[in-house]
């Protein structure tokens, strides 16, 4: 399909104008209109002001999920705050990993900041080991009630990824390598300005820079590569 280059990868991908919420996408018009035409344009958002991406992000984070407005979705809905650090956590990969060390977590949200994390998704009907997934993690929200807040977003569908991918401020990914098969769900995040936190596989390999766009959780062959090479 491709004479005369040599592959070496073939990263599956998200389409930006569907994924980039109302603030960014009136933000990309104003400084790289062509963005829409072609999504390699996006790359010129390292010259967008950094204030305008945060006020983009913070009026991302008044939609609908940000806000706790999604009908039906959150049972359990604790009271929002916008300048409360919101990590989220998408459920099919490792998602109750957060809560082996409820100590070390009440520890983290006492000594460098209160935050809330979002989860969202759903299991198959006999899908037993993912229910008892979804009941480990209502028994850990209610284990932390009192320092850190954990809300479960119901019936996971597109219409709440897009809300969920654009109203949070750390999007974490724990797959277990080798086994991510790109990761898209965080370039959605990406393309609102939200940074992730996640392990070394699949796209972020590619789009991880530390400290810049995320960082990451432990390292991965190519890393290791580069460092010894260093």
């Amino acid at each position: 399909m491709f004479p005369g280059y040599t592959i070496n990868s073939v990263t599956n991908g998200v389409h930006a104008a569907t994924w980039a919420s109302l603030p960014f996408r009136r933000l990309y018009d104003e400084h790289i209109p062509e963005w829409r035409r072609d999504n390699l344009y996006l790359r010129y958002a390292i010259g967008i002001p950094v204030d305008e991406i945060r006020q983009a992000h913070f009026q991302a984070k008044q939609g609908p999920a940000g806000r706790g407005k999604t009908p039906n979705r959150c049972p359990a809905r604790p009271k929002h705050d916008d300048h409360r650090l919101r990590p989220a956590w998408c459920m099919y990969k490792r998602p109750d990993l957060l809560f082996s060390d409820l100590n070390r977590l009440k520890r983290i949200a006492t000594q460098a900041g209160p935050f809330q994390v979002i989860y969202g998704g759903k299991a198959h009907p006999w899908d037993g080991g993912g229910k008892a997934i979804i009941r480990a993690i209502f028994q850990a929200a209610e284990a932390l009630r009192d320092t850190v807040r954990v809300i479960y977003l119901e019936e996971y569908d597109m219409a709440l990824a897009k809300y969920l991918c654009a109203g949070v401020d750390l999007w974490l990914n724990t797959p277990e390598k080798p086994a991510e098969a790109s990761g898209t769900s965080g370039m959605k995040a990406a393309l609102n300005g939200v940074p992730s936190l996640s392990i070394l596989d699949g796209w972020w390999i590619e789009g991880h820079v530390e400290g810049v766009t995320g960082w990451a959780i432990g390292d991965s062959w190519r890393w290791r590569a580069i460092q010894q090479k260093r």
